[in-house]
Order: structure tokens, then sequence, then C-alpha cells
């Protein structure tokens, strides 16, 4: 007998190790095509199923992903209409079943092998690879109806609707609202009050800061508490503050004149605000500065210049010392940080407290990209449905989505309506518009003159002033990135 032939393993041997190798290569097979086991070696009208869902689902990806590139308008349309909490559900559930299915066919894969031809350690072997495929499907597929059904969680609790969808001149006007509800507190005090003008085409924003201590804010003649103060809102006691508006609607004997709506507080702050600013509002959102911190720790904190430290606590305290936040280049603040930097009192005045705050906002604009969103979803979905309140619809959210990239691209303008510019006890109503409208107009003269480099090789020439040409009023407002240098 030849070495040859005594080197050849027995049949036996051959047949466990061939099944071995099939139940493998099946299992595997199953991984990258669902159904595509059992069209080769088993139920072969079980595979054709499998593998018609599977292409289906493929189909549908790769359409949306040639709308995306090719209309992207639609597709975010789409998915701004798909953003139903029930409908939400919906798919997690079938995310579940398709991940339940495929599981059950890489053991069925498995089976396929006729693992009894195996030796036990082939079976040991073969089988645990199937079984862990199998439960990892499981277990992705679970996990992935857990971040769907805290996305349906989130947008039934943070997405009330009823906002204004079609844009005012061809911008989104959007009121943001600092409020404080404390338990040491009556009522809620809404304590940063800023309005995002947005182009609906560019992205390009203003922010319209007002001082939470402006008096003698004027509500429209619409409003239920115009005949109590048509000349605005003002008592002798001078604590009739644009920031108390929220409370004075909320309270027992004004809350019945807003009769059937939900949110007299923000209608009556918005009111007034549309008013003093001469600006309609399509949508408000509210964020509870208490929560906030759990928001920006979901986030994995903010990282900005900071020129000048900031005290941490009230020198009227129990303690009556406190820790500081101390200047420097980036900085990263956590949540306690972030929201002590944003809302500390001591040694500084409310007018630099809106700045930080705005220097926030900035921060979170320019840090949270979709991957941060994405890889911290869950826990940002957690922290945002105790934090934020908004009248957006959830059809919105596609357009929306659509134009978060076109702000982040374009230096933010900020315009703070404090001394010297205004007499917050006493302030020029008729001023404070016309600045809003110039700075609008500004910052649209800007589009159009970008507009037009972009479509000419040659920059237009700088027009020569004449006599009669009309000078452009003084801007007052700031590039916010110049104010917070954001890395």
């Amino acid at each position: 007998m030849s070495e040859a032939a005594v080197a050849v393993p027995p049949p036996q041997v051959r047949t466990a190790g061939i099944a071995l190798r099939r139940g493998i290569v099946l299992v595997l097979m199953t991984l990258i095509v669902p159904g595509s086991a059992q069209l080769a070696h088993g139920s072969r009208r079980l595979g054709r199923i499998a593998i018609r869902v599977w292409g289906a689902i493929l189909l549908l990806g790769l359409v949306a992903l040639v709308l995306f590139f090719a209309n992207r308008t639609l597709i975010l349309t789409l998915l701004g209409f798909a953003a139903n909490p029930i409908v939400i559900q919906v798919i997690g559930w079938l995310v579940v079943a398709l991940g339940v299915g495929w599981g059950f066919l890489a053991l069925d894969a498995w089976r396929i092998a006729n693992p009894r031809t195996m030796t036990g350690r082939g079976r040991a072997v073969s089988g645990v690879l199937a079984l862990v495929i199998a439960l990892g499907l499981v277990w992705g597929s679970w996990n992935g109806r857990v971040i769907f059904a805290s996305s349906a969680d989130l947008i039934s609790t943070v997405m009330e609707g009823g906002g204004e969808t079609e844009t005012i001149d061809g911008r989104y006007n959007i009121l943001l609202l600092g409020g404080d509800s404390s338990a040491a507190r009556n009522g809620v005090r809404v304590d940063s009050i800023t309005v995002a003008s947005i182009d609906a085409k560019t992205g390009r924003t203003i922010l319209f800061s007002l001082p939470r201590n402006l008096q003698r804010a004027p509500f429209p003649k619409d409003s239920p508490l115009y005949e109590k103060y048509p000349d605005g809102y003002w008592c002798k006691s001078q604590e009739c503050l644009l920031n108390a508006i929220y409370t004075e609607a909320t309270n027992n004997n004004n809350k019945k004149l807003f009769k059937g709506v939900k949110n007299p507080g923000i209608v009556a702050t918005k009111g007034a605000v549309e008013e003093t600013l001469g600006l309609k509002i399509n949508y408000w959102a509210i964020v509870d500065m208490d929560g906030f911190e759990a928001l920006i720790d979901a986030v994995g904190g903010i990282t900005l210049d900071i020129g000048k430290k900031v005290p941490m606590g009230s020198v009227n305290g129990k303690k009556g010392v406190f820790d500081w936040i101390e200047a420097g280049k980036n900085v990263h603040l956590d949540g306690y940080h972030a929201l002590w930097f944003a809302r500390s009192r001591e040694y500084s005045s409310d007018y630099e407290r809106m700045a930080r705050q705005k220097c926030v906002m900035n921060a979170m604009l320019k840090q949270l990209d979709p991957a941060t969103v994405l890889t911290s979803f869950q826990e940002i979905a957690a922290a945002g449905k105790n934090v934020v309140k908004t009248d957006l619809p959830t059809d919105q959210i596609g357009a929306m989505l659509e134009l978060a990239p076109k702000i982040q691209k374009i230096p933010m303008t900020s315009v703070s309506f404090v001394p010297p510019l205004i007499k917050p006890a006493n302030p020029d109503f008729a001023k404070i518009r016309q600045i809003v409208a110039d700075e609008i107009a500004a910052a649209e003269a800007a589009d159009e003159a970008a507009e037009k480099a972009t479509a000419s090789a040659e920059p237009e020439p700088e027009p020569t002033p004449s006599a009669s040409a009309t000078p452009k009023p003084k801007s007052n407002a700031q590039k916010l990135d110049s104010i917070c240098k954001v890395s």
C-alpha cells in the first residue's frame, strides 16, 4: 500500500468534513443573502420568498439613495410625512419581524447542512456560529425597534403641531424661548427670548434677541390681553417685564380668556414678540433650562472659546462662594457647566448673559452633526422629550432637515436689543422694527450678491457712491462667530 493511500481519510471522516464546511458556507450565505441557502439546498419556495423580500428592501434603499442625490427635497418631504408616531412604530415592528425571519433562515441553513453527519465538534462549531448569527440578527432588529420607538415617543411628546408652515416673505421666523419651570418659581419664567429669521432658500440666519426686562411690550389687537394692556405690558410696580408675560397669561384670572388655547403663555409671549419686532412667527420652540443639562450631556458636551471666566453660584447663596468656569480656548463643557455658562448672573449683566446664551446656541449648531446625533440618538431622544416643546408639524421635519446644513454653512449674524441700542424701560418700538427690517434687507442683499458672484466668473465692481445715493443704514448686527469662536 502506497503512502498516498494511507493519507486518505476514511469516507466517514471525509463526509463529516464536507458537511461541516457546507454548514458554515450555508450559514454565511444566509447572512449575506437571506434565502440563498434555502434556494440552493432546502425549500426553494421559502428561498424565493426570502430573496424577493431582500431584493425589495435593497431596491427601496437604492431608490431612496438615488432620490437623495437627484431630488433631495422630495425624499426629505416624504420623510417628513412618514414622521408619524404610528407609522414609525409600525416600521419598528416590521424591522423586528424581518430580523426574526432572518435569524430563522440562519438556523434553517444549519439544519439543511445535515449536522447529524458532522462530528460532535463540527456540530458544536457550526451550531454555535448559526446561533450567534441568528441571535445577533434578532438582537440588532430589536434594538432598531427601540430606536424607532424612541423616535415615535420624541415626536409625539415634543411636536405639538399647529405652526404656520408657509414662509413669510420667503423666510421662516422661529421664536426660541428658554424657560425655567423649577419648583422654586411660580409658573414659567421665560429668561431667553430670541427670534431666528431664516431665509428659506439660502439658510442665511439672523438672530434677534430681546432682553427679558423689556417693558411696555405691545400685544396685538386680537390678543386677549390687549384690552387689559392697550398701551403695552406695563404696571407701576415695574414687574411687568417681557419674561413675565408667560406667567401673566397662565394665571387664574387670565387663563380663561384664552379659550381653546393649549399654551396661553406661549401664545401671549409670541404675540408680544411679533408686535415688538414687526415679524410674524412661523413656529415656536421652548427649552426647559432645568432639563438643558441632560440634553448637552446627551450630545457629549460642547466646545467653545471663553474670553472671560464665568462664576457658578450666587454670592447670596448659603455658602456665599462659588467655583469658576475658567477662560481659555477650546474649553469643553459638560451639561452642568454649559448650563452655568449660559445662565450665570454674578459679576455680569443680563446683556452679557444673552451673548453667552447665543454662544451656546452657536456651539450646538456647529457641533451637532448627523454622526453625533445618530450615535447618541437614544440619549438625545430621552433628554429631548423632557426639554423641548415646539409647534413644528411633523410633516415639516423634512423641510427643516433640508435647511439645516445651509444654516450651518453661512455664518449667523445677531442683533441684541440692549443698551445703548434701546432703553428696555422705555423702548422705541418703531426703531426696533426698522432695525429688524434693515437687517433682513441687508441679509437678502448679501444673498443676492452671493448668487450673482456664483453665476458670474468675474465679481461685479463696487458701485461708485454719488451725492444723490441713499446712504445704507448702519448695521447693528454682529457675526456670531466673531463673538463666540467655536472650535
